[in-house]
């Protein structure tokens, strides 16, 4: 990958550098220390992804990602010290369409991938990530399982860069009393999952927390993805966590949970796709409106990044495309409540 580092510390750029070397085929192309000096450097010349820092000088990296993404999508990683501190701001630049994100590699002479495991299994992960294709897609096929009254509904969300904000602007619009049990897929690194879930609680009427293994949705609960591995519904209608498959690079997969969806779930099921970069969940929503699921993808013009929706729209998988402040009120309906 040809790689642009935005960061202002000397040091850490050296770190960055030295650590980049660890994978020859990965190319450095340019170098800035201000978020600023990033959105110009990205309108001359577009990586293939960017290494972001935090806090800078002039400008920091939430309103570089934001400015970056605006003027056309560019994946982005936030790499930054102790990003788990920094848990809110690494939330709003995701919300604005940076990719994931993750500690700032330590570099050691004596045992280089050592102190750089975790930033370059991260990076493995995007290479093939940005790969336009996903792989071998799944086997299962929908089993067209007409809608159970007595089966609490469900309402299955997937989303990627940008997710953060949307999926918190939709989950502050659902009320306390809202009938359905609600779960979460956001591609998100299992470190930043316990803070995101905490994150959104604090913006929804509704509790939010992460999805256990072996426990069945809950009417009234929205649960999130938890792990590096993909969350599914089994055959008793439970939740549970998979590996499998392996040559799916989005983790959690947004596919994944939207095909055990259409396969297991005997009651009502609304799917909605928001936005993200590549094409996770698109064939997922098409397998849960051949299920008969209610499915809904956000537009082109509210999308962070205009991937997953529009693969989505390409397959005809929606029944609705919708602006995103039009989706809670469209979710509602289905659920026969009006929004607030």
């Amino acid at each position: 990958m040809r790689i642009g580092i935005v960061n202002d510390q000397p040091m850490a750029v050296e770190v960055l550098r030295r650590v980049l070397t660890l994978r020859p085929a990965h190319q450095i192309v340019w170098v800035t220390r201000d978020g600023a000096a990033a959105v110009a450097k990205c309108a001359q010349e577009k990586p293939d992804l960017i290494l972001m820092d935090i806090v800078m000088p002039v400008m920091g990296g939430v309103e570089a990602t934001r400015r970056i993404i605006e003027a056309g999508p560019c994946p982005i990683l936030i790499v930054t010290a102790n990003a788990q501190s920094r848990a809110r701001d690494v939330f709003t630049a995701m919300g604005a369409g940076a990719l994931d994100a993750v500690d700032m590699p330590v570099f050691n002479a004596l045992a280089p991938e050592a102190g750089a495991a975790v930033f370059l299994t991260k990076l493995d992960q995007l290479e093939r990530y940005l790969i336009p294709e996903e792989g071998a897609p799944m086997s299962s096929t929908a089993t067209n399982l007409p809608g159970n009254d007595t089966q609490v509904p469900l309402l299955a969300i997937g989303a990627s860069a940008g997710g953060p904000a949307a999926l918190a602007y939709v989950l502050s619009q659902l009320p306390k009393n809202f009938p359905a049990a609600v779960v979460l897929i956001q591609h998100v690194d299992v470190q930043f999952a316990k803070s995101m879930a905490e994150w959104l609680n604090n913006q929804s009427a509704l509790p939010v927390r992460l999805a256990l293994e072996g426990e069945s949705p809950t009417a009234g609960v929205v649960l999130l993805a938890g792990t590096n591995h993909h969350l599914r519904l089994t055959r008793s209608q439970r939740l549970g966590y998979t590996e499998q498959p392996l040559a799916y690079v989005y983790r959690p997969s947004v596919n994944v949970f939207f095909e055990s969806v259409a396969r297991y779930w005997s009651g009502v099921a609304v799917g909605v796709l928001l936005t993200g970069m590549g094409r996770d969940g698109a064939e997922g929503l098409k397998t849960m409106r051949v299920a008969g699921a209610h499915t809904i993808t956000q537009d082109r013009v509210t999308c962070a990044v205009y991937g997953m929706p529009k693969a989505a729209a390409e397959l005809q998988a929606a029944v609705e495309i919708l602006p995103l402040e039009q989706i809670p009120a469209a979710i509602l309906r289905r659920y026969r409540m009006k929004a607030g």
